[in-house]
């Protein structure tokens, strides 16, 4: 369903010290909704396109910093992110989209819809509630929750754990009121529903799976009860039972390029009908894809078979014949895929002012306008950048680096970040290599096996949705590979080549193959967390090379240590000081001598509740 049915509400554009529930008190007027006049399911499309919002934004950002696209040289807060020089200019947008887009206008929907028996409505927000404040903790740790949106223009702050409880407490609340049913004479859920359609069903599938994901970050906390805290294989495996089944299950969002007239109203006036991830990275230059996920692509676990989603996924741009003699580079007589960018060896090009963007011109094609002969050759690295008919009024999705008049100027942008792509809430997928992470850790590797290779061809089919999608508005984007559907021929000669056997089978392919079907998602960042950045567990990772020789990024992120969590944004820092300051009492590795820990450099470093061991934090620690 489209956005434009929800009632954008409050011109909402600068954060302000006044509570959740002051920012939305204004009178009420028919022609200008307010907090009264708002119904419940006429809110939840609007909490639904920021909460998503919020998410996207955080998925990319935590993206950049787990190595498998970076930016060209001196790009900004990106390029600095992907050499781990965590910058305070990133952290604000997903805290504010949050809190000030989405979160205070959940009690209003709850109590509203309670009061009128839609259970529905009511179950919605209980899982929304708990899926944006976790993701607050996932990013930031300690957090204001139990007072997040009551009067108080300083809310006190929460502990981790104290969230992690409460968010998964308002989970199954909302799981329950949607089992109740509701009354057919209420609004159905899809007057409001743009995530699963009103489909209750679906939802019930996707808070299960949630759960799941939740209850799987606990994996460093010895084994027992998940109320208790504990890792609780048990229960993970039976909310996996009654998660998604198949694709069809599947919770995500089919993005369109319309270019309605229904734009967001935090102050960057966009369309809410494209995808989030154009926003911050597609309708942008310079973001490429790195060696580690180029070579995980097209020769994952050295056998030498490469994935079928590789031409998805890595961008290509219109080439000339001599194309082909570049060592290496793909390229099928009209277009060129990228390679990818080394950021990790001792001679990684982010070590000599690399890489640098290409230019383009219709005598030179696409060159490096550069002195620096060692970085002439940077024009092997195509970069994600796309384009729109409905919101740049571009002929097509191909962005023409040379104009719309050059059409052997064409970049085909990235599966993922293009203005009509879809966002991916909950899968079959992630499903899957859940469970096959959860069997391989207790010995049963042949049910992990099976679970895994389901992930993988999962992953695919639904990628071919969004493919089918494209080309159905547009048939001649079928003649660039990016824009070609997955045969099943060529999924079945990659499990078969390329993801080994049961025997054979290590924790590594799992989790590499989850973070390819899970692209851009903070989930992959949580999982590095989990496993501590482990090279075997993620294959091909390391860590950045410039990070060891930069002195500023060695400040955020100190030799031996890797992002661990974001810095407050400096709403925090400005209005709510003393609460943050209080916290750091109860988070070890806090330097509470300091001013504000959390504004010491080195707080991106400090472990998150749930990535911790109990020696590390201990049970009950300061709680």
């Amino acid at each position: 369903m489209k956005l434009t049915k929800a009632i954008l509400l409050g011109a909402v554009s600068l954060f302000t010290l006044a509570s959740c529930g002051e920012w939305l008190d204004v009178n009420t007027d028919p022609e200008n909704p307010s907090s009264e006049s708002a119904t419940y399911q006429t809110r939840l499309a609007h909490i639904e396109f920021y909460t998503n919002s919020a998410t996207q934004f955080a998925n990319w950002r935590t993206g950049m910093s787990i190595g498998d696209w970076t930016r060209n040289y001196s790009g900004g807060n990106y390029w600095n992110i992907s050499y781990w020089n965590m910058p305070i200019g990133a952290v604000t947008t997903p805290y504010q989209w949050w809190f000030v887009g989405a979160a205070n206008n959940i009690s209003y929907m709850y109590d509203k819809a309670m009061a009128a028996g839609a259970t529905d409505y009511a179950g919605v927000a209980k899982i929304i509630w708990a899926y944006g404040n976790m993701l607050m903790t996932d990013i930031y740790g300690e957090m204001p929750f139990s007072e997040a949106c009551g009067e108080d223009a300083t809310p006190s702050y929460d502990t981790g754990k104290e969230i992690w409880l409460g968010c998964v407490k308002s989970l199954e609340e909302g799981l329950e009121l949607l089992a109740q049913g509701q009354d057919s004479s209420l609004p159905s859920l899809s007057v409001g529903d743009w995530w699963c359609g009103g489909d209750t069903d679906k939802w019930i599938k996707f808070g299960n799976l949630l759960k799941a994901r939740w209850l799987v970050k606990l994996s460093k906390k010895s084994s027992g009860d998940y109320l208790d805290c504990k890792y609780d294989e048990d229960e993970i495996l039976a909310a996996l039972a009654k998660g998604p089944q198949s694709i069809d299950d599947d919770a995500w969002i089919q993005h369109t390029d319309d270019n309605s007239s229904s734009h967001d109203v935090l102050g960057w006036d966009e369309p809410v009908d494209y995808s989030p991830l154009y926003s911050v990275c597609g309708m942008n230059s310079g973001y490429m894809v790195t060696e580690m996920l180029y070579n995980n692509l097209t020769d994952f676990d050295g056998q030498g078979v490469e994935d079928p989603r590789a031409d998805l996924i890595i961008p290509w741009a219109y080439a000339t014949a001599n194309s082909a003699a570049i060592s290496g580079v793909k390229f099928d007589g009209h277009w060129r895929r990228s390679l990818g960018v080394d950021m990790t060896s001792s001679s990684a090009p982010n070590l000599t002012a690399g890489p640098l963007r290409a230019s383009w011109n219709a005598t030179k094609h696409f060159y490096i306008d550069s002195d620096n002969s060692e970085r002439l050759g940077d024009t092997v690295y195509v970069e994600c950048t796309s384009t729109s008919t409905g919101y740049a009024a571009a002929p097509d999705l191909f962005y023409r680096r040379g104009g719309n008049s050059y059409d052997e100027s064409r970049e085909s942008g990235s599966f993922y970040s293009r203005v009509s792509s879809p966002t991916y809430l909950g899968t079959y997928a992630e499903a899957c290599f859940i469970k096959a992470e959860v069997l391989f850790n207790s010995g049963n590797k042949s049910g992990a096996y099976d679970a895994y290779v389901a992930g993988v061809q999962a992953s695919m089919e639904r990628m071919n949705t969004a493919i089918e999608y494209w080309v159905s508005g547009d048939a001649d984007l079928a003649d660039c590979p990016s824009f070609q559907k997955i045969t099943d021929t060529e999924i079945s000669d990659y499990i078969s080549n390329a993801l080994g056997t049961s025997s054979n089978l290590t924790l590594g392919k799992i989790m590499t193959q989850k973070r390819i079907a899970m692209h851009f998602s903070v989930e992959n960042w949580n999982d590095m967390r989990r496993y501590d950045y482990n090279p075997d567990v993620f294959l091909g990772f390391a860590e950045p090379a410039y990070h060891a020789v930069n002195a500023t990024a060695l400040l955020t992120i100190p030799a031996g240590t890797q992002p661990r969590r974001w810095r407050q944004c400096s709403h925090e820092f400005n209005y709510n000081s003393e609460n943050l300051k209080a916290i750091g009492a109860k988070v070890p590795g806090a330097d509470t001598s300091a001013d504000n820990w959390n504004t010491e450099d080195d707080a991106w470093s400090i472990k998150v509740w749930w990535d911790s061991t109990e020696s590390e934090w201990p049970d009950g620690y300061g709680e």
